[in-house]
């Protein structure tokens, strides 16, 4: 049977023990083993593998010893308890493999957790396990994680009390980080918090968060729309020395001043407009870009956008000699002298 990614996440939460197998597969790995890792621990419990319940397999293994899948899951432990078995990188080889295991599963035998990467609908082990009455098979893909999941991630890390403020920052902090990532960040912030029953606030989600390359360019675009001339500089440098290409960067800028544009032109105003966002700007980053947008208005920015395209023309110019990263910091620092005006 198929799972969609609500019941999904229900099942991952709270296995049927009924089930003889599940199938996890999806393209972000992290992902894939993130949820067959609390899947598993939620199936045999948190001293399932000290205590032998659990074995593990590889689609490798299997295509050597098609008999030790089977074998695993009639084996009984010396630790009772349920049992699970784990097969790593599944493949559509192994479908008949599979498919005599699942035939022959039992109620008290071990359950099968499969994990591949993406499948197509053509997959013959993905529609063995969607057609099979005692088995699931769950896609993952790379969307945002929901509110719930979130949520879930929060009190699996002990962070009971978020305020909504805290909670717009991490969602769109989840949006931005692998899910691995997310979920060590809010280990680092459970740790911060520990013995602290303040509200988790904004500005410690902020500052938490990992420091990477796209923060990096978030800074940039802040700095020059809010007038901060003498620190583009210093950011550029950074961006430069992490290989970040100048076109990217004009790319980026003229997606945030047309993000400002719409919203400071918005009918109703840039209350309303940084409302109407799709997708939703959450938390500080919200009120940060509705400071912008008023502060800059709509005549100012729409002389933004035309300095950003007439610098995007400049480099694509064929007898363009100037250093393209020089053209691009030029252009910013007119926009946030702009900014000041």
């Amino acid at each position: 049977m198929k799972l969609s990614p609500r019941d999904a996440n229900g099942f991952f939460a709270r296995p049927d023990p009924a089930t003889a197998a599940l199938l996890i597969y999806g393209e972000d790995t992290m992902r894939v083993a993130m949820k067959r890792q609390d899947c598993i621990a939620n199936m045999v419990g948190p001293n399932g593998e000290e205590e032998m319940r659990l074995t593990r397999l590889t689609g490798a293994e299997l295509r050597k010893d098609g008999a030790a899948l089977l074998d695993a899951v009639k084996a009984q432990g010396f630790f009772p308890g349920p049992r699970a078995v784990l097969v790593e990188e599944a493949t559509d080889g192994l479908s008949k493999l599979f498919g005599a295991a699942l035939k022959d599963w039992n109620p008290g035998d071990a359950q099968i957790v499969a994990t591949a990467g993406q499948l197509t609908t053509r997959s013959a082990l993905r529609k063995l396990f969607e057609a099979a009455p005692n088995a699931f098979a769950a896609g993952l893909y790379n969307d945002p994680p929901s509110r719930a999941e979130i949520e879930a991630e929060l009190k699996r890390a002990g962070l009971a009390n978020v305020s909504g403020d805290a909670m717009g920052a991490l969602e769109h902090l989840a949006r931005d980080l692998t899910p691995g990532d997310f979920r060590q960040t809010l280990e680092k912030v459970a740790l911060y918090k520990l013995g602290d029953d303040s509200p988790l606030s904004p500005d410690e989600v902020t500052l938490m968060a990992p420091a990477s390359v796209e923060a990096e360019m978030d800074e940039i675009l802040h700095v020059l729309a809010e007038g901060r001339t003498t620190e583009i500089a210093p950011v550029m440098q950074r961006l430069a020395a992490q290989n970040v290409q100048p076109v990217t960067l004009l790319i980026m800028g003229m997606r945030h001043f047309r993000t400002l544009y719409a919203v400071a032109s918005a009918p109703g105003g840039p209350a309303q407009g940084i409302s109407r966002m799709r997708p939703p700007i959450f938390g500080p980053r919200r009120d940060r870009m509705l400071r912008q947008a008023q502060g800059w208005g709509a005549d100012r920015l729409e002389m933004a956008l035309e300095v950003l395209m007439d610098t995007d023309l400049t480099l694509r110019s064929a007898g363009q000699k100037a250093p393209a990263l020089a053209l691009v910091e030029r252009a910013f620092v007119r926009l946030a002298y702009m900014a000041r005006r």
